[in-house]
């Protein structure tokens, strides 16, 4: 059990964790490429590095990844853009703005692609800014 459950998704649709993003990290399917990417972005929240790895399209996944000493907490996620990406589509693009406390504080934008791999969606590259 997460100590995230009876908590609000740092996602910020406003849903319970376990509702949105935390059915995800228990094995769901996201249905949407935006969906995806909000409980990625839980995912750096939660510090779930085998879900974000397990979403990270097999072509440019790394071999690992560490999230126990990250310099930075994030805390809200604002999606900016979403381009295709529905249950019917092949590939989308979502656009999104990350902040973070720490030290620095701020926020990174990043505009990241995914494509289906089968029936679910993977999280392909990113240009951030």
């Amino acid at each position: 059990m997460s100590d995230w459950n009876g908590r609000r998704c740092p996602c910020n649709t406003g849903l319970a964790y376990e509702e949105c993003c935390g059915k995800y990290h228990a094995g769901g399917v996201a249905p949407t490429a935006e969906t995806l990417m909000r409980s990625r972005f839980t995912a750096f929240v939660v510090r779930d590095a085998d879900y974000l790895l397990r979403t990270w399209d097999p072509d440019t996944r790394p071999s690992d990844l560490t999230l126990v000493d990250l310099p930075v907490r994030f805390y809200r996620l604002d999606i900016l853009d979403v381009v295709g990406g529905g249950p019917l589509d092949r590939e989308g693009v979502v656009e999104f703005e990350a902040f973070y406390k720490g030290d620095p504080s701020g926020s990174q934008r990043e505009r990241s692609t995914f494509r289906r791999v089968g029936r679910e969606w993977v999280y392909v590259a990113g240009d951030v800014s």
